[in-house]
Order: C-alpha cells, then structure tokens, then sequence
C-alpha cells in the first residue's frame, strides 16, 4: 500500500467526515429565522425542523441528510474497484454518519445520525434500509413517537441483514456489513438515550407539526 494510496484513503474519509457534519437543519432553520438548537427537542434534524419551521423543510431536510450519507458511499464504491476495498467503503459511511452527529461546524454537537446512517445503509444495501424504514414507519404512525420509531428501526437494521444473508436473499451483503450495520444502530440508540428516558417516563413529545403542539 503505497503513500499516494493512503493519502487518497485519506482524503475520501476526511470528505466523508466533512460533508456528513454539514448541518443542514441549523442552516435551514436560519434562512427561516429560527435557531433549530433552541427551538422544539432543540435537534438539528428533519423531524424537529418539521415541528418548529414546517413540513416542506422538514421533508428537505431529511432528503439532504440522507443525500449526505449516501454520496460518499456510493462515490467510494465506484472509485475503489480493488479487492478488499470493502472496510474502506464501510469507513466512509461510518465517518459520514460520524459528521452528522459531531459535526465540527456546531461545536462537534450534532444529530442522532438517522437519516444519514439511512443514506450509507441505501448505498450498501438496499433490501435492509427497505425494512428498517417499514419498521420505523409502523411504530411511527402506531405510536406517534419518532423517537422509538427510529430506535427499533435501528434494532431491526442489523438482525434483517442478518437474515436476509443467511438467508441468501440478498447474498452480496457480508458479514462485514452486517457487523457494521450493527455498530451504526448501537450508535443510533446510543444518541437516543435521552428520549429512552422519557420515554420510559411517560414524558416523550409524540410528533406534532409545527401550530398543533
């Protein structure tokens, strides 16, 4: 492994880091007036920008955030085509997702990483984002909390990637993904700690937009 190799490495992972950590919530927030980290669960994510400036931003947002994940996944894939390039794919989705809940443009505080690490699941593989995202959407509209949506979604990710590569469903998935996927929805909960809290105490926001609080 050359230098020039390691510095390429290098920079595709420094990227990665870079355009995840781009917090497109607190930039949205501001072309509306609104400090999002001041405003609603004070998040910088898609579902607080829909409660506090509305739902078309929310949506952009979301879209955005997801975007973020997915780029530096699906560029990496095309650009390494070596053998046992896949820990450098894998490192440029786990750093994107990194960004997003470090940024380093808000003081290395950012978000829960959800809809970023949903941008690299979709680049590696498609089939488990699929039913993560049915499984967060179930609980959402079942319950109304995002915050549980997101959290089983998060369990469900590496335990449907599991199975759907012993399986054979979808056989290029390896057990490289199937470990990584567990380690970004440990991260996932992990950054949900807080809303674990409450919910166990009854005192979780259920989602409202913005006016129906």
């Amino acid at each position: 492994m050359n230098i020039k190799f390691i510095a390429v490495v290098g920079a595709f992972w420094l990227f990665s880091y870079l355009l995840g950590g781009i917090p497109f919530g607190f930039i949205i927030g501001k072309l509306k007036g609104y400090d999002i980290r001041k405003e609603g669960s004070c998040n910088v994510g898609a579902t607080n920008v829909t409660r506090v400036v509305g739902p078309l931003y929310g949506k952009i947002c979301f879209f955005c955030d997801l975007l973020k994940g997915f780029l530096p996944v699906y560029i990496a894939r095309r650009y390494f085509r070596i053998e046992n390039a896949e820990y450098i794919i894998i490192l440029c989705g786990l750093f994107a997702v990194a960004g997003h809940m470090f940024t380093p443009y808000l003081n290395f505080k950012g978000g829960k990483g959800v809809a970023t690490a949903g941008g690299v699941i979709l680049a590696l593989a498609w089939l488990p984002f699929v039913i993560a995202f049915a499984v967060w959407t179930g609980v959402f509209f079942a319950t109304r909390y995002v915050s549980l949506g997101s959290i089983c979604a998060s369990a469900a990710l590496p335990v449907a990637a599991a199975l759907l590569k012993v399986l054979r469903i979808q056989v290029q998935i390896s057990w490289t993904v199937v470990i990584f996927f567990a380690i970004i929805g440990a991260a996932s909960i992990w950054k949900h700690k807080a809303n674990i809290i409450r919910l166990k105490n009854g005192t979780e926001l259920k989602f409202e937009r913005k006016g129906k609080a």
